[in-house]
């Protein structure tokens, strides 16, 4: 029982949220992407501890979610709570998003937007 909620937080982000990436990468922009992947990756490191990976996985949870405090669909200002909640998360977990972590989300970006050594 204690397993539960990390197996279902890893199943809900594999099954939803690469799906919602593609889905909405160019409206919510190379930065909400590249925090997501670098979020999504850590989690998937079995050096990051258990709390980290419930964090991450709550604030992949609330991003792939349709309903959120501020609807995606709205020009400019939809992803903000989105990217609020990841850059928090983020804080809370940086020691844990490592250069190999970066480096992967680099791939993956590099395969949907091209070059992406622009993006900070």
């Amino acid at each position: 029982m204690k397993r539960l909620p990390h197996a279902f937080g890893r199943r809900q982000a594999d099954s939803g949220l690469m799906r919602r990436l593609a889905r909405h990468a160019r409206g919510a922009g190379a930065q909400v992407v590249e925090k997501v992947l670098w979020l999504y990756y850590a989690a998937q490191d079995p050096a990051t501890p258990r709390w980290a990976r419930t964090a991450i996985y709550g604030a992949l949870g609330y991003f792939i979610l349709p309903l959120d405090a501020v609807p995606d669909f709205i020009p400019g200002v939809g992803f903000g709570d989105d990217l609020s909640l990841l850059v928090t998360t983020m804080a809370a977990t940086a020691l844990y998003v490592t250069d190999d972590v970066k480096a992967k989300a680099r791939q993956t970006m590099a395969g949907w937007f091209g070059d992406t050594r622009g993006v900070r």
